[in-house]
């Protein structure tokens, strides 16, 4: 009885205002990520050697480096040089860059996964290069490419929880100040981890059925 009204009274309240933190977090993220990974796939796929090169070097950069390590970067590094974000913002930011690096991997391959016979054979057709690559690659490569950027998506929810070490306060951060005040850490964790269960629960239904519906038939 005890728990319960710790539960209902003291912990739901903070917990579910760093939930919607958190819920702006993932959608303020994924999109722009989304967009990101595809002009870097792109880029690594059908630029030039600069262009090339550059996002080869973004990709092995973020990929390489420690997402809290960029954080803290976008938010305790960058005032130094006059440019300052929000907790939030440097948050979101740092999602989306990391993100894209991510998105970009898979979107690559599902690119590179197409043969070369359809550029060719659009570029015959009168198509320039960039329309072949819009109306053409990239429809085919996103739907191949939707397994992969799902986990993405999901490890992006499950990340998100280290926008508190940038003093965002979402869900884990809000659970993280109320355990420590009244010392109630398995009770709280134990909370906080089933918010984060039912979130993924229902991204991971909405994702599969997305890729059910846009599944190429025939392949795989």
């Amino acid at each position: 009885m005890e728990n319960i009204t710790f539960i209902r009274e003291i912990l739901l309240p903070p917990v579910l205002e760093g939930t919607l933190v958190t819920l702006k977090l993932i959608a303020s993220s994924i999109p722009p990520g989304l967009i990101l990974g595809i002009l870097i796939a792109v880029g690594r796929v059908y630029g030039n050697k600069f262009i090339s090169s550059f996002c080869a070097v973004y990709t092995l950069f973020f990929r390489g480096t420690p997402l809290v390590i960029q954080l803290f970067i976008l938010y305790f590094g960058f005032p130094s040089i006059g440019i300052f974000f929000s907790p939030f913002a440097a948050a979101v930011i740092g999602f989306i860059l990391c993100s894209g690096a991510y998105h970009s991997e898979y979107i690559r391959g599902a690119i590179q996964s197409i043969k070369t016979g359809q550029m060719m054979a659009a570029e015959a057709l009168g198509m320039t290069r960039s329309k072949a690559i819009l109306y053409i690659i990239l429809p085919q490569a996103l739907r191949r490419a939707i397994p992969g950027c799902s986990n993405e998506i999901i490890y992006l929810i499950k990340y998100s929880s280290l926008a508190f070490m940038v003093t965002c306060v979402e869900l884990t951060g809000a659970g993280k100040i109320i355990a420590s005040r009244y010392f109630e850490f398995t009770l709280v964790f134990a909370v906080v981890g089933a918010i984060y269960l039912l979130i993924v629960s229902i991204v991971t239904k909405v994702l599969n059925m997305l890729e059910k519906k846009l599944e190429i038939p025939g392949l795989g």
